[in-house]
C-alpha cells in the first residue's frame, strides 16, 4: 500500500435525494469525513439533493468546498451560497474539465444520468492513459450492482480490458474509502487495445 493521502477528491453524485435514507446518510459522511481528514472537496456546486448535503457536512465541519458550477444552473439558483470557492463556468464540459483538474481522484456516491455520465468521462480518460487518479464507488446499500455487473459484461464482451477495470474501485463502507485510494494503481497500465480491420 503506497502513502498516497489525496489534497482534494471530487465527488460526484445527485442533485436528487432519491428513494432511500442511504445515500442520504453516506452523503453527510463523506462531507465529514473529508474535512476531517484536509481533504477539499470539489464538487458540482449545487445547493441541492446529495450535493447540497455532502457540501454542507464538509462546510459544517470546518472543511474547505469548491464547487463548480455553470452560469445556467446558477441562474435557476440551484447553487449552494456559502461555498469556500465558487467558480462558475460557461458549459457543462467546461465544469467536468475544472472538476478534473482540481482533484486528485472522484468518489461516486448515488445519482442519476448527469453522474453516470462524469463517471464514464473520468474512467475513459483513465483507460486511455490520459490521466492516473483513483475512482472509487460507495456502494453500500447495492444501488450500483447493475453499474458493476454492466462493466463486467463489457469486459466479458471483448470491450475492455480486465486489468483497465483495475483503476475503479467498488466499496461498500466509507470506512474503506481512504485505504482502497491509497492502495489503488498509480501508474498509467496497459494501453487500450484497439482492433483494428
Amino acid at each position: 500500500m503506497s502513502d498516497f493521502v489525496p489534497s482534494s477528491l471530487c465527488v460526484f453524485c445527485g442533485s436528487r435525494f432519491g428513494t432511500g435514507p442511504a445515500g442520504r446518510d453516506v452523503a453527510t459522511r463523506l462531507g465529514r469525513l473529508l474535512a476531517e481528514h484536509r481533504i477539499t472537496l470539489v464538487y458540482g456546486g449545487g445547493g441541492v439533493g446529495l450535493m447540497g448535503l455532502v457540501a454542507n457536512a464538509a462546510l459544517a465541519a470546518g472543511g474547505r468546498v469548491v464547487g463548480v458550477i455553470p452560469r445556467f444552473l446558477l441562474e435557476r439558483e440551484a447553487g449552494h451560497p456559502a461555498l469556500t470557492e465558487t467558480v462558475v463556468v460557461d458549459s457543462m464540459h467546461e465544469r467536468k474539465l475544472q472538476m478534473f483538474e482540481r482533484a486528485d481522484g472522484f468518489v461516486v456516491l448515488p445519482g442519476g444520468i448527469g453522474t453516470l455520465e462524469e463517471l464514464f468521462e473520468v474512467l475513459s480518460w483513465r483507460t486511455l492513459g490520459l490521466h492516473t487518479k483513483p475512482i472509487v464507488i460507495i456502494d453500500g446499500s447495492g444501488y450500483w450492482q447493475p453499474l458493476e455487473a454492466l462493466l463486467r459484461s463489457i469486459v466479458e464482451g471483448g470491450f475492455a480490458d480486465r486489468r483497465h477495470l483495475d483503476h475503479l474501485a467498488f466499496v461498500s463502507s466509507l470506512a474503506e474509502l481512504l485505504p482502497t485510494i491509497a492502495a489503488m494503481p498509480r501508474e498509467a497500465g496497459p494501453a487500450k487495445r484497439l482492433d483494428r480491420v
